[in-house]
């Protein structure tokens, strides 16, 4: 691709070479630079690609865009000076991947829990409507129908803007795509032309990376900051932070509420362990979800596909016959009937949210074990409070690995029991293998009994010292269970 024609809509500072150039691929990734491909010099996290920009000559590149001009330049080589590359890197790429999002609806969905529920549940509603749809999520990729799996929440700029010219290619008519904190404040969405945005809540997280709530508040704020005339934004009235979100946004404005008057309006009317029975839009129906976060879920999934002109009577249809997401309250029942419930909460209100909605279908007659760990190398301030809510809202708690990543996972579960009150300190266990955790909640359990494993859900891993581990919870009770 020419230069120029990659250059489309970015403001250049300066350019010392040749500006007719052809440039086969665009790289951030120092190592991945061949001859002739563009490299852009990135601040990050954890290195600066400033550093590597005469390695990258060495290796061909024959155009460097970069916040600083090197002290030594190359004849060969054209340097584009920018005031941002982390924007650059996102504009051109979407440049060099023909503008995707200017032949697909993309819908973004952020917020700290619900994203990933949310983004596939829109997803698969859409397939049920009989439109080619792609998705892009924590748990995986789809182009349409083919899977591509997935690393990280939202993919970097590259890997983002590729997927996207895939699915337009494919004839793909919507997309809905889960964002991250991290990819609103890296830039990797910054040139995307979204069709609208959804918000879920906001509670305690990622703080190893913004630092403060405040921080985190205003990242989430800044995808909505962003969104244009064209673009809706619909909000969770019942977050406190719901209505924040929509301060400045040019988008149309739209809430969502269990509880007050909204745009969009949900009752629920029964609540079972098999499903809810919800009113939407004055209309009745039977849904497979548990949990008052999923009465939000689901609205929020109504309100995007009615602004995306769905009629109502096919959207509600639609709803009733939606399944759960893979990992999120999905329940196994053994033999001598323990319920055990695999899920993702790997936050504070996450775990609150689905241990109280076990709380309000139990009986009373029947015991609830918590098996639950947190992350390593993230925000350690959520590990006390993890183990606070699992200790109060539970009869048997059981600390327990996660993804201890670089750490010791025994120093993680120190962490946790600093936020066990001393009342209810004879409640909890330690057990660091995560599998012999599980396999102790299943022994202690009775008939009736329900086992609520958390923080891992989908993940079919355990991240130890840098290696990726096989593990799957679901396998592990399945296992267990002789099922």
């Amino acid at each position: 691709m020419n230069l120029d024609g990659l250059f489309d809509s970015i403001k250049i500072q300066s350019l010392k070479g040749n500006r007719n150039v052809e440039v086969n691929n665009l790289h951030f990734d120092s190592r991945k630079v061949q001859k002739g491909d563009l490299f852009v010099a990135c601040r990050g996290t954890i290195s600066d690609g400033h550093k590597y920009i005469e390695a990258v000559e060495k290796q061909g590149a024959n155009v460097i865009v970069c916040e600083e001009l090197p002290q030594v330049s190359n004849a060969e080589t054209t340097y584009i000076l920018v005031e941002d590359s982390l924007a650059t890197l996102s504009q051109l790429a979407h440049n060099y991947y023909g503008k995707p999002t200017e032949n697909i609806q993309l819908v973004g969905v952020t917020g700290t829990n619900g994203k990933t529920t949310i983004a596939t549940l829109l997803y698969k509603l859409f397939k049920n409507l009989g439109y080619k749809v792609g998705l892009l999520s924590t748990v995986c990729n789809y182009v349409d129908d083919k899977v591509i799996p997935s690393t990280h929440t939202t993919p970097d700029p590259l890997q983002l803007n590729a997927l996207l010219a895939q699915m337009v290619e494919e004839g793909c008519e919507y997309c809905f795509m889960e964002v991250s904190s991290h990819a609103i404040d890296q830039k990797r969405i910054g040139a995307l032309d979204f069709k609208g945005g959804i918000f879920t809540n906001i509670t305690h997280d990622h703080l190893d990376y913004h630092k403060t709530f405040d921080n985190y508040l205003k990242v989430k704020k800044t995808f909505f900051d962003q969104l244009g005339k064209k673009s809706f934004a619909i909000t969770n009235a019942d977050d406190k932070n719901g209505k924040l979100m929509l301060q400045n946004t040019k988008a149309h404005k739209f809430l969502y509420s269990t509880r007050s008057f909204a745009d969009f309006r949900c009752r629920i009317l029964e609540k079972h362990f098999t499903g809810m029975l919800l009113e939407i839009d004055d209309v009745e129906i039977w849904t497979n979800f548990i949990g008052d976060f999923n009465a939000h879920n689901l609205l929020s999934v109504y309100g995007a596909a009615r602004l995306l002109n769905q009629s109502k009577e096919e959207v509600l249809t639609a709803i009733s016959e939606l399944k759960s997401v893979d990992g999120r309250f999905e329940s196994i029942i053994s033999p001598e009937g323990v319920m055990a419930i695999v899920d993702y909460a790997h936050t504070p209100d996450a775990l609150k949210n689905v241990l109280e909605s076990i709380d309000v279908l139990r009986t009373r007659n029947e015991q609830v074990i918590t098996v639950v760990g947190a992350g390593g190398d993230r925000d350690k301030t959520k590990r006390p409070l993890m183990a606070k809510i699992s200790a109060e809202l539970s009869d048997k708690v059981i600390l327990t690995s996660d993804n201890p990543r670089s750490e010791e996972p025994d120093k993680i579960i120190s962490d946790m029991k600093e936020g066990v009150d001393a009342s209810n300190q004879r409640k909890v266990l330690a057990i660091t293998d995560r599998k012999e955790a599980i396999r102790t909640a299943c022994m202690l359990a009775q008939k009736n009994d329900i086992i609520l494993v958390a923080g891992k859900g989908h993940e079919d891993y355990q991240e130890i010292k840098g290696i990726k581990h096989h593990f799957d919870d679901k396998e592990v009770i399945r296992e267990i269970f002789k099922l």
